[in-house]
């Protein structure tokens, strides 16, 4: 284990907070534990990994990035995420409209706003097209450590709106530490563009398909409700509604929420039998911009990250947790011990959370 000093402390994490305890977790994770008996089997079209508490699979081709739909299964219940996919990657975006040059763009650019799916605020997209249906094809590469094993996979957008150029450059990592029923992942851009408020749009931990709620018993979302969340039952998601309707999220830097957890607590549709919560943690809360839960035939969750200035050649990026939980503060330890990560890293040495050195 690292030891630091209040030396060692970066100035971003001391600003917010963090605990020489927590920071001793953010900055290098090891463990003294044996080597895990994880294994990983490669195929022209995925990455599966097995380890003694998860199984998933990353897909190297079609519907790509993040962790495969129904994948992610939890070898201590036998329950596996219910959407279709965790921590999948979309656009480039910025506020504003694309109205007076839609007829320039790319139709995979095309940001239609003031309609049920969208809601009402404008935005418009950078660079595309969105990695998880239109990349097609991704090269994942497999790192391995003593108690981890991971997976890296990038990809170069290749359209852009008038004025703007191609070749900002998307990069995911995701690592399976041993003995965690969750995986910690980090999206990155690499921008060739400037912006005001450029974001990343994800999924995280990723919708939620279901009919009449019968594959989940209540959502939970951190960030409203006051500090400790609020659980919302199923039933509020029976009918379709807008993403600005309701349980919508628009980050205010004066009140920045103390954690941003989003999870669902699973239902075996077939037997009605209760299951572990599956979470995804945005480990800054400050870095979100907006997020949303609204019906739309499915749970819709997306989420944005960034939206502040960022230079050409400038970087920006968010890490997460995603996975089971058997109880809201179980997560909640989980998200304290990281709290305020941005940044992740791994090779043979180890893996490792931190701030990240933003441009």
């Amino acid at each position: 284990m690292l030891h630091l000093s209040n030396h060692d402390v970066h100035p971003s994490l001391s600003r917010i907070g963090i605990s020489l305890v927590s920071l001793a977790a953010l900055v290098l994770i090891t463990s003294v534990a044996p080597a895990a008996e994880y294994q990983v089997a490669e195929s022209d079209a995925e990455v599966k990994i097995v380890t003694p508490q998860l199984e998933a699979a990353i897909r190297k081709q079609g519907y790509v990035s993040g962790v495969a739909a129904q994948s992610l299964l939890d070898k201590k219940t036998g329950f596996r995420d219910a959407g279709f996919g965790l921590d999948i990657a979309d656009w480039i975006m910025e506020p504003g409209s694309d109205e007076a040059y839609r007829d320039e763009l790319e139709p995979e650019l095309v940001y239609q706003f003031n309609n049920p799916w969208h809601g009402r605020r404008a935005k418009r997209s950078i660079e595309g097209p969105q990695i998880c249906t239109q990349a097609k094809q991704l090269t994942p590469e497999v790192i391995r450590g003593s108690d981890f094993v991971a997976v890296r996979q990038s990809f170069q957008y290749r359209t852009a709106a008038p004025g703007k150029k191609t070749g900002s450059r998307w990069t995911q990592l995701i690592v399976f530490p041993v003995g965690q029923r969750y995986f910690v992942s980090m999206n990155r851009i690499d921008a060739v563009n400037s912006s005001e408020a450029m974001f990343l749009r994800i999924d995280m931990p990723g919708h939620l398909r279901h009919k009449q709620g019968d594959t989940f018993e209540e959502i939970y979302l951190s960030y409203l409700g006051g500090r400790e969340g609020q659980q919302i039952p199923a039933r509020e998601f029976l009918q379709d509604f807008a993403p600005d309707e309701k349980f919508f999220y628009a980050r205010d830097d004066a009140s920045v929420p103390q954690r941003f957890i989003r999870a669902y607590r699973l239902r075996d549709p077939a037997t009605g039998r209760t299951g572990p919560w599956l979470a995804g943690m945005t480990l800054d809360p400050g870095v979100v911009y907006e997020a949303w839960c609204h019906q739309r035939g499915y749970i819709c969750m997306i989420q944005e990250f960034g939206g502040r200035p960022v230079q050409a050649g400038g970087s920006f990026s968010a890490a997460f947790i995603v996975g089971y939980f058997d109880s809201l503060d179980e997560m909640h330890a989980v998200y304290d011990r990281y709290r305020g990560a941005t940044e992740l890293a791994a090779d043979a040495d180890g893996w490792r959370l931190g701030p990240a050195e933003q441009k």
